[in-house]
């Protein structure tokens, strides 16, 4: 699939997630995206989704203790100032689980296309607001290239008999890996200023045409955020 109607769909579901008032339908769309993520990144998904189980774990744990909602109490604790007496309900239970869906599923919309896509063809395919396409691009992309990036310096360590292990190991990385995205921001600047970014007159490569599940996920991406709005 070509990476702009893939960005659209993604962006459909996310917004599918938001409108969406059933627990069921945000849980399918989780699921949905879970899938695409695993099966298309394979092992380079995990830190993504250990993320996202982070983040959409704390809301579920902290929503219930915060919110003050319905009336049938599973649990009641000390009273604390402020927030008053801990207590959670069955219906901040379930409020808590719709909100970490929520986010579960933009989180996932996110990796996958942080993940999946081809960002340069993303860029070269933006027909307008270049210069903002090309800055949410550079953005979205700098995880995966720190990971790439990671990945080889953990092979050439290894090839050199050091073996990089656990917590303390790897946050050896973060200086040589800072060290590389400031050269390679440096590298892209002047090849951007050499090829006259920003001047008029613009070329562009000759794309690939769009394939028929194209056309059916610029198609779709409207109909989702529809059927999220009015019927999820």
């Amino acid at each position: 699939m070509s990476p702009a109607p893939a960005a659209l769909l993604l962006a459909a579901l996310g917004t599918a997630a938001l409108l969406a008032d059933r627990t069921a339908s945000v849980a399918a769309i989780v699921l949905l995206l879970l899938a695409a993520c695993v099966r298309g990144a394979g092992r380079r998904a995990w830190p993504y989704l250990l993320a996202v189980l982070v983040t959409a774990g704390a809301v579920f744990v902290v929503t219930p203790f915060v919110e003050t909602v319905g009336w049938h109490v599973l649990w009641s604790g000390p009273k604390v100032p402020v927030l008053g007496t801990l207590d959670v309900t069955s219906e901040e239970l379930r409020g808590a689980l719709f909100q970490a869906l929520r986010l579960a599923a933009l989180s996932l919309a996110f990796s996958a296309y942080a993940l999946l896509l081809d960002h340069d063809r993303l860029v070269q395919g933006a027909a307008f607001a270049r210069r903002s396409a090309l800055a949410v691009v550079l953005a979205t992309r700098l995880v995966p290239t720190l990971e790439r990036d990671a990945a080889g310096l953990v092979d050439a360590l290894r090839g050199r008999g050091i073996e990089v292990a656990g917590l303390r190991g790897r946050a050896r990385l973060v200086s040589p890996l800072l060290a590389g995205s400031l050269e390679r921001g440096l590298n892209l600047a002047e090849a951007m200023e050499a090829r006259g970014f920003g001047r008029g007159g613009h070329t562009r490569a000759p794309l690939p045409p769009w394939r028929r599940v194209d056309r059916l996920a610029l198609v779709s991406a409207p109909l989702v955020a529809i059927v999220g709005a009015l019927w999820l």
